[in-house]
């Protein structure tokens, strides 16, 4: 399985995660986005950029608690807000739908 850019197969799982973490690049990632149906704007890119920095940090995708309590911190959000506003963006689920388009592995554990 995998995504064609620039005649170049990107190998994907039978999920649509990228295998190999270092083939991503913005153009992938645009990609991966509108497969999940999603367009992509600054606050898309910005929590793309920001679970990316978790990842490189922790070397593991946050759980949606983690991503939510940070949010909210960050935007100056109550809990729920920052929940409601993650949906907004990836309505499928954030911490999936955004890890994808990322190119993070799945999350585990509380999703």
């Amino acid at each position: 399985m995998g995504i064609v850019i620039n005649g170049t197969t990107i190998e994907t799982d039978e999920n649509g995660y990228l295998v190999n973490l270092e083939d991503w690049t913005e153009e992938i990632a645009g990609q991966l986005a509108e497969g999940e149906e999603i367009e992509m704007s600054d606050e898309h890119w910005s929590l793309v950029k920001f679970l990316r920095n978790y990842y490189d940090e922790y070397q593991i995708a946050p759980a949606v608690k983690v991503l939510t309590k940070a949010i909210a911190a960050e935007k100056g959000m109550d809990k729920k807000e920052a929940s409601e506003f993650l949906y907004g963006l990836f309505p499928k689920g954030p911490a999936l739908q955004a890890c994808k388009v990322a190119g993070l592995p799945k999350p585990t554990g509380c999703v």
